[in-house]
């Protein structure tokens, strides 16, 4: 009988991702901090083209590019004479699962279905159970999802609720656990004893399926408007979305669009905190993933994550959760498309950001999410009510996460805040210090490649931190 206790599982926690990945990191290790990022992303052993043939085999992919004409109009009205650039959105909720999600999804579960495994275990909370509870049962694979669901009195967040409902309809097993450290040790108890594979977001296999994304995007904008995206602008969580996205619209060789990351801001709100689970009403697509993974990718629930933002990010913005709600509602009224808040992050910060762009330039939102039950807006405002945030039309800029809900009333107060990337990139640098105080040429270079910055930079952060 093995020992199961937290500190034996723990323990063998490289051994149990081997077996349930089929992939040994340590082979791409180069230096002390530095490791063979694209060699790892080999590991998908499928080129885009064959990504393509696998998710039209299931549904997923191909999905509608709109342009949004009423949006962009009335952008127009708040921008100076000949600006405010034309807006396009990726209907991603048109995947099976409805969500970009269905994109990693399909990779990875077509990849664990290839190497015989039975089944896939995946710890979410998000869109990306239902992904993987989708491509399952097109596979015919089981499938157990692991989420963090409730605080400490079992009280459970609606949108989270919903998609354990959503990964329930499509037979998966939902194991739901309260906020806390406990989830790991669950998620890598059950690999090992069910031996099945690790789906995890962050592996080479699903952020590759994001990849498509990309691709489609350039390859369709040029179809339409004759010109690459000036910027495509992809809501940031865990990086993967971003990542995926970004490497896909090189390989389409669009070398001069902007990469654009958004985020809402939950500053003062503790992801990890039983009081402040329930005080936040984004559970994804927030900073309290943003920028944590942003800073240190390596904390996901793999060895070396896949999602790595810094290297491809050219800006990142943050918007205030009462934008993001009426951004949500504007999409459905002006443009008849319902769709989930989480997806349209990204639209808040594009109606700011196209404001700044000459009227001839295009901006991307690079995906939307399905809506319904506990994920509409409806659900999310009385959920937060209950808990005590005020809500009510103001100036939104004014809002403070976790007391109070502010919706903007009037479209000029959609404000998009700009982050200063290169102090998230000293934040990166010293994180790396705090666990390799010798660095070497090549994890120089590494660390450069990894801030999308130079080494110049890199030693004067490493300077500035060592004083």
């Amino acid at each position: 009988m093995k020992d199961f206790s937290y500190n034996a599982v723990m323990a063998r926690s490289n051994e149990i991702m081997k077996k349930a990945l089929g992939i040994d990191y340590s082979s791409f290790e180069s230096g002390s901090a530095s490791f063979d990022y694209e060699k790892m992303m080999c590991e998908v052993g499928y080129s885009l083209e064959e990504i393509i043939a696998i998710q039209r085999s299931v549904g997923v992919g191909n999905t509608p590019l709109i342009e949004l004409k009423n949006i962009t109009e009335l952008v127009r009205k708040y921008s100076k004479k000949n600006y405010g650039a034309r807006i396009f959105i990726k209907d991603e909720a048109s995947n099976p699962s409805g969500s970009f999600k269905a994109r990693r999804a399909s990779n990875a579960v077509y990849y664990a279905k290839s190497k015989g495994y039975k089944g896939v275990i995946a710890a979410t909370s998000g869109n990306y159970g239902a992904a993987v509870a989708s491509q399952a049962a097109m596979q015919g694979l089981k499938c157990i999802i692991i989420q963090e669901c409730y605080d400490s009195i079992k009280k459970g967040q609606p949108e989270i609720l919903e998609k354990a409902r959503a990964c329930e309809a499509y037979g998966a097993e939902v194991v739901q656990l309260s906020v806390g450290p406990e989830l790991f040790y669950i998620f890598l108890k059950t690999l090992e004893e069910t031996g099945f594979f690790n789906a995890s977001l962050y592996t080479p296999f699903g952020i590759a399926g994001v990849e498509t994304l990309g691709y489609e995007i350039v390859n369709e904008i040029r179809e339409r408007v004759g010109a690459d995206p000036t910027a495509i602008v992809c809501t940031n969580a865990g990086g993967g979305n971003l990542t995926g996205t970004a490497r896909g619209v090189l390989k389409a060789g669009a070398l001069n669009t902007r990469i654009i990351g958004a985020s809402v801001s939950l500053k003062g709100l503790h992801m990890g905190s039983d009081d402040h689970f329930n005080k936040k009403s984004f559970t994804t697509g927030h900073t309290g993933f943003g920028i944590p993974f942003a800073t240190n990718p390596d904390r996901s629930d793999v060895p070396r994550s896949a999602a790595r933002p810094l290297r491809y990010m050219d800006e990142y913005y943050t918007l205030n959760q009462g934008e993001v709600f009426y951004t949500t509602e504007m999409l459905a009224q002006l443009e008849g498309l319902e769709r989930g808040p989480a997806g349209c992050v990204s639209l808040a910060a594009a109606f700011s950001i196209a404001q700044t762009m000459p009227s001839d330039e295009i901006i991307v939102v690079q995906e939307t999410e399905y809506t319904g039950a506990g994920k509409h807006i409806n659900a999310q405002l009385s959920f937060a009510r209950d808990n005590g945030i005020d809500i009510f039309f103001g100036d939104s800029s004014l809002e403070v996460a976790g007391e109070n809900i502010i919706l903007p009333s009037n479209p000029s107060l959609i404000h998009a805040k700009e982050v200063d990337l290169n102090h998230t990139r000293h934040s990166f640098i010293k994180n790396v210090l705090e666990k390799h105080s010798d660095l070497s040429d090549s994890d120089i270079e590494f660390l450069a490649l990894e801030t999308k910055s130079s080494k110049e930079f890199v030693l004067d952060c490493i300077n500035c931190i060592k004083k």
